[in-house]
């Protein structure tokens, strides 16, 4: 197995920090399980354009079916640490119940200046820096594509994944304890970017929405900016459920799972400039160097490949005028419908628009 040196574990505080504001993850700057509501107060408020750096943790290794003790379930594998956050938080109190909350950790909310109903919160990833040099692919409980013939065995199959010495690709065996043979490249991002909703009801976070939440969308990598209808003043960000890597469809239950610390910045992009660009939104949008991504949701995958479809007509006509038909024609001829993910209860689908198909 590749080794790592200690140093790769970038422990709360330690090490580079970014942006011009940092959010550790420590048990009070977190939400287990549940995601912000409009009467969640912010840990931080922040100007429009503010880089803000966010330490976040893996679930995997804390949740109760894995012992709740990362110490002890890490202990099994030749790593170079553990992140003393993640220990507090499954040593804490926090009144996290596994099958009733969802698994994720994710930031307590970041308030921004001027965001109001009505606008968009755009996320902008700006660096990725992974905080230790493993991670983690469960599938879990029946859950994954798969419901009832796997986990072969148990509850839950956890499979522990290495990252090589460059850096740059994860790595498993072809068999439980055998050589770290198969390689497959890294692609940071996080699972979890979202705007808090309104009422003083906290949503479970599995289950994506317009808020964003658990989207799931693995093309979110340094440089994607992702955009949000604002929900209640301030919009109220979060980010959490850090991957190393994720294929489309996520079919085992989880991605890699490994913790990030992430710098984003937090605009707002106001309603009547929104509509210019965009049209009205009604749930998440992202945008790449190289792509237009708009999202369609529901439990029912067709309907969410409908949803999606029909999101990225009325996107080509705010955005280029284009005509629906001859919209829906150029979907058909030139533009791919990925699945983010068909585990988390509400299924994901995003299409890429290549933005060079079109006049600047």
């Amino acid at each position: 197995m590749t080794t790592v040196a200690r140093e790769h574990v970038l422990q709360p505080g330690a090490g580079p920090v970014r942006g011009a504001a940092y959010l550790p993850s420590t048990p009070d700057h977190v939400l287990w399980g549940r995601l912000p509501c409009a009467t969640d107060a912010p840990v931080l408020s922040v100007a429009p354009g503010t880089e803000v750096t966010f330490d976040t943790i893996s679930h995997e290794g804390i949740l109760e079916d894995q012992g709740r003790d990362p110490k002890a379930f890490f202990g099994a594998y030749d790593v170079p640490g553990v992140l003393d956050d993640a220990v507090a938080l499954a040593a804490s109190d926090d009144p996290h119940t596994f099958g009733v909350d969802g698994p994720h950790v994710v930031s307590r909310p970041v308030r921004v200046e001027g965001a109001r109903p009505g606008d968009l919160l755009a996320m902008t990833v700006v660096e990725t820096l992974p905080r230790v040099p493993y991670g983690v692919i469960s599938n879990r409980h029946g859950k994954g594509a798969l419901p009832g013939e796997y986990p072969l065995a148990g509850d839950v199959f956890s499979a522990f994944a290495s990252v090589d010495a460059a850096g740059t690709h994860g790595q498993l065996p072809l068999v439980e304890g055998g050589e770290r043979v198969v390689e497959f490249p890294l692609a940071p991002f996080l699972g979890i970017m979202g705007v808090a909703v309104a009422g003083d009801q906290r949503p479970h976070s599995v289950p994506p929405g317009p808020h964003g939440g658990n989207i799931d969308i693995n093309l979110l990598t340094v440089g994607a900016t992702l955009y949000l209808p604002v929900q209640v003043e301030g919009a109220l960000a979060y980010v959490g459920d850090p991957h190393f890597a994720q294929g489309d469809g996520e079919v085992s239950l989880t991605a890699m799972e490994a913790s990030l610390r992430a710098t984003v910045r937090l605009d707002v992009v106001p309603h009547e400039d929104a509509v210019r660009r965009f049209g009205e939104l009604a749930g998440p949008l992202a945008e790449t160097t190289d792509f237009l991504v708009p999202t369609g949701m529901d439990e029912d995958l067709d309907v969410a490949v409908q949803n999606c479809v029909r999101a990225a007509i009325a996107l080509l006509g705010a955005r280029y005028g284009m005509d629906p038909r001859l919209a829906y024609a150029y979907l058909s001829a030139a533009t791919d419908f990925d699945i983010s993910q068909v585990v988390d209860v509400v299924k994901g689908v995003h299409a890429r628009i290549r933005t060079s198909d079109f006049p600047a």
